[in-house]
């Protein structure tokens, strides 16, 4: 990593509200670090080399806090189904392929790259239950560059066989040798506790992983309220919790002192709200998902009013695509649908809004990243939108706006994380 000067039209997000255009700028980069947009290059900084991308759109990279890398050879698939039907007929026999190593290399790679050709730069990954697999999946983004969460997936009820954990001894103890494997051999790639879902996980098993997770001090990713069917399942799995989320709280593993994504949140109930805020838990908004598993539209601009900490997620495959800039165009419609037709005293999404969601939103889960001010990761993707053509002069933000809808990876012309470049 050398340091270095980006010099060209940046975007990005103070709040929720505004994005941030600065032309024709400098942005000093040192030990992958941004010092700050400014006019002019300082005195200190000026025998470092100039990258100049020119009228380019230069962007944060974007945080997906929530997609399942096996589940991307399917994606597109079975988006006639609801959830709990589509987990059967598609997902768990999928899963149940990544016994076999070969399979894996190859899946895996596929995943890896597309990951790597999208404006996502940090992501919050499911695998599967087995071990070995899921340090392949890791391997293979720890040479990519980019900076991930991964997690092998833990489930020991109501599930086939094929991907269910032998027993709860054998779940933990291979659990706790994967999470020793992978802080010994990654960097950029570190492990995250991921039980599947409320459904899928016993008592006993929740309570090892709450051992783990004070043990080695790790995050946790997981399912909450994305489904009516799944949320009526819980209820009857676990009477005494007060709301979904409290089937998580009672075990310790719903935010708090480690922190905590749960993905989805369409009907969370105002006292499971309450809990996500006092906890810190982040929710990764999946709109395109929702749309395709008919599980919903969450109220993301109430969450924003309500200061909860909320990013987006791409979740392939019950979203069809890997890309970003779709799952905030998803995000926008979805909101537009749903202050239509259900609540109109919820307002839709605004292109700041999602895009703040993309950025600034899920990168606060990785720490600071998601914008250009001083002091945060430079993360960065740079976007050559000259193909989409247009008869007059466009503004920057208005250029975002149609890259959102019309830009795909054959417009993504470099990519950095933490200051390195990936291409």
């Amino acid at each position: 990593m050398k340091d270095n000067i980006i010099k060209g039209c940046f975007l990005d997000s103070d709040s929720p509200d505004r994005i941030r255009v600065v032309e024709n700028a400098f942005l000093p980069v040192i030990d992958g670090i941004c010092r700050g947009i400014v006019p002019v290059i300082p005195e200190a900084y000026r025998g470092l080399p100039v990258t100049d991308y020119g009228d380019r759109l230069i962007l944060p990279g974007m945080s997906d806090l929530h997609l399942h890398a096996p589940q991307f050879s399917f994606r597109g698939m079975g988006m006639d189904l609801e959830l709990l039907d589509w987990l059967d007929t598609y997902t768990f026999p999928e899963e149940a392929k990544y016994s076999d190593p070969v399979y894996v290399e190859q899946a895996y790679g596929y995943f890896t790259d597309a990951l790597v050709h999208s404006t996502t730069t940090r992501a919050a990954v499911f695998a599967t239950i087995h071990p070995a697999a899921t340090l392949d999946l890791m391997e293979q983004l720890e040479r990519s560059g980019l900076q991930c969460f991964v997690g092998k997936v833990n489930m020991d009820r109501n599930c086939p066989d094929s991907v269910r954990e032998p027993d709860v001894q054998s779940a933990l103890r291979d659990t706790e040798a994967w999470i020793q494997a992978a802080n010994s051999r990654f960097v950029r790639t570190k492990p995250i506790l991921t039980p599947r879902f409320i459904p899928s996980c016993s008592d006993a098993l929740m309570t090892g992983l709450k051992t783990l997770q004070t043990r080695y001090s790790l995050p946790l990713q997981s399912h909450l309220s994305e489904n009516y069917g799944e949320i009526a399942w819980v209820r009857e799995l676990s009477p005494a919790a007060k709301c979904y989320g409290d089937a998580y709280d009672r075990f310790g593993l719903f935010g708090g002192e480690h922190p905590c994504i749960m993905a989805h949140c369409v009907h969370s109930t105002d006292e499971e709200l309450e809990l996500i805020k006092r906890n810190g838990v982040y929710i990764a908004h999946s709109p395109e998902s929702n749309m395709n598993l008919a599980s919903g539209v969450a109220p993301v601009s109430r969450y924003l009013e309500l200061g909860l900490r909320v990013g987006l997620a791409t979740d392939v495959a019950g979203g069809s695509q890997i890309s970003m800039l779709r799952a905030m165009m998803h995000a926008i419609q979805a909101s537009k649908l749903r202050w239509r037709l259900l609540d109109d005293s919820i307002r839709p999404l605004s292109l700041e809004q999602a895009f703040y969601l993309a950025t600034v939103g899920g990168g606060a889960f990785f720490g600071k990243v998601g914008r250009f001010a001083k002091g945060y990761d430079f993360d960065a993707v740079v976007l050559d939108d000259s193909s989409l053509s247009h008869p007059q002069p466009l503004d920057p933000r208005s250029r975002l706006e149609r890259a959102v809808y019309l830009a795909d990876d054959r417009h993504l012309f470099a990519k950095y994380v933490a200051g390195k470049k990936i291409f």
